[in-house]
């Protein structure tokens, strides 16, 4: 398996948790990608000779001094590893966290890499799962105000989540009938409309109509317990209608081992589960966890041959 891993954030502790994730699993198999003077010096005792490199850092990053040039070397990086994914040249791709906030003021106005890898793969619908622990979570919704949220759920667009879902946790995960539960939007799951109507006017009708096309799916359930019901192996996935709804609770269960894994598109992408902690940059207690189990996850779903959506 050759994987190709983006360096994120130059500034934040992307440059130190990639070159520690080499240190731990070794060069061979591996292509980096971004900025690469800054991992070189971000490495301990250097990046191995056998380490393949494509760097393409715009400016000089400082180290917990994010800069809005450095945005065209990152958004640089995830696309052309992106390609080399869709290409063959690589099986699959990881990525260390970036800043959208940097991103933005550097003039590009993805909400996320999930958006970006989304837009280069040019087919196929992204939807984000995070796998840590006991739990595999994914997002009805991904990175929007709370207020919009609402309107951005429609029966349609849960019954695309649900049959990617069902789809990826087969190929990727080897499950053979994925169980997936489906949270409510409101507290209680509406209370039978007490509390909304969201649950009986989009979401049930979205779960019934993906159990008539094959979907193991079930719901809408409270998400306050659903999760707890999950952990102890009730269910095989969850599926959130917000943000943090669906990643709170993974967090706490397995923050710092848990991996961000792009499902729907022809391409496999993984990804850590924190972001760019610029206040700790540089200092020697970034942990590179995440991103070796990303690495690893990575190798597997590619040796299943879960990389064509």
């Amino acid at each position: 398996m050759k994987i190709g891993v983006t360096v994120g954030d130059p500034a934040g502790i992307g440059p130190e948790i990639v070159a520690a994730a080499v240190a731990e699993l070794g060069a061979d198999g591996l292509r980096l990608y971004g900025d690469v003077r800054a991992t070189q010096i971000a490495a301990v005792a250097g990046l191995p000779a056998n380490l393949e490199r494509v760097d393409t850092a715009s400016v000089e990053a400082r180290t917990g001094e994010p800069d809005p040039a450095t945005a065209v070397g990152t958004v640089e990086a995830i696309r052309r590893a992106a390609r080399d994914c869709l290409s063959g040249a690589i099986d699959a791709m990881v990525t260390a966290p970036i800043s959208k906030e940097i991103l933005a003021k550097g003039g590009f106005e993805y909400p996320g890499h999930t958006e970006l890898i989304e837009e280069c793969a040019g087919r196929g619908r992204a939807v984000m799962m995070l796998v840590g622990g006991q739990l595999r979570v994914a997002l009805a919704t991904i990175h929007c105000p709370l207020r919009e949220v609402p309107e951005r759920l429609s029966p349609h667009g849960i019954e695309q989540v649900l049959a990617v879902m069902d789809t990826d946790l087969r190929s990727r995960f080897g499950l053979a009938q994925p169980r997936i539960a489906v949270c409510g939007l409101n507290p209680h799951a509406g209370e039978g409309g007490r509390f909304g109507n969201e649950e009986a006017l989009l979401i049930r009708p979205a779960v019934e109509t993906s159990i008539t096309a094959g979907v193991h799916a079930s719901g809408p359930f409270s998400a306050d317990s659903l999760f707890a019901r999950a952990v102890s192996g009730e269910f095989d996935a969850v599926l959130g209608m917000y943000h943090d709804q669906a990643l709170g609770p993974l967090k706490v269960h397995a923050f710092g081992r848990a991996v961000n894994v792009t499902l729907g598109l022809p391409l496999i992408r993984t990804s850590v589960d924190h972001g760019t902690a610029f206040d700790i940059a540089g200092r020697g207690q970034a942990d590179a966890t995440s991103l070796i189990e990303a690495i690893r996850l990575a190798r597997e779903i590619a040796r299943r041959g879960g990389g064509q959506a």
